[in-house]
C-alpha cells in the first residue's frame, strides 16, 4: 500500500489546528465571546476535524486524479470553512459569513469525488 505522506502531514496539521482551536475556544474565548460566537467557532472546528479524518483516509486510497481533486477540495474547504468561521467568531465581521459557503461547496465537491472513487474500487480493468 502506497501512503501519500503529504496528505498525512496535512491531516496532522489540521488535527493540531482543530484540537488546539477547540482548547483555545473552550478556555480562552469562553468568557470573551457570546454563546452565538462560540457556537460558530465550534462549528468550524467540528467540520475541520471531520474532514481531517477524510483527508487522512485519502492518504491511503490509491492515487488518481479523482483522489487528488477530492483531497484538494477537502483541504481548501477546511481552510476556507473553518478559517472563515473562526475569523467571524473572533472579529464579528459579518461578510466573512458569505465566504463560508465556498468552503462548504468545496466539501460537497470533495464528497462527490469520493463517491466516484467508490464506484471505481474493485472494478475490473
Amino acid at each position: 500500500m502506497q501512503i501519500n505522506k503529504r496528505l498525512v502531514q496535512v491531516a496532522a496539521v489540521f488535527g493540531f489546528w482543530g484540537v488546539a482551536s477547540g482548547a483555545f475556544g473552550a478556555h480562552a474565548l469562553k468568557d470573551n465571546l457570546s454563546q452565538y460566537a462560540l457556537d460558530i467557532w465550534q462549528t468550524g472546528i467540528l467540520y475541520l476535524l471531520l474532514h481531517t479524518l477524510v483527508i487522512l483516509f485519502l492518504a491511503i486510497v490509491p492515487n488518481s486524479k479523482m483522489t487528488r481533486i477530492a483531497a484538494n477540495c477537502f483541504i481548501a474547504g477546511s481552510v476556507i470553512f473553518a478559517g472563515s468561521l473562526q475569523l467571524l467568531a473572533i472579529t464579528g465581521i459579518s461578510y466573512l459569513g458569505a465566504v463560508t459557503p465556498i468552503g462548504g461547496l468545496l466539501f460537497i465537491i470533495g464528497w462527490c469525488c469520493l463517491f466516484v472513487l467508490g464506484l471505481k474500487f474493485n472494478k475490473k480493468d
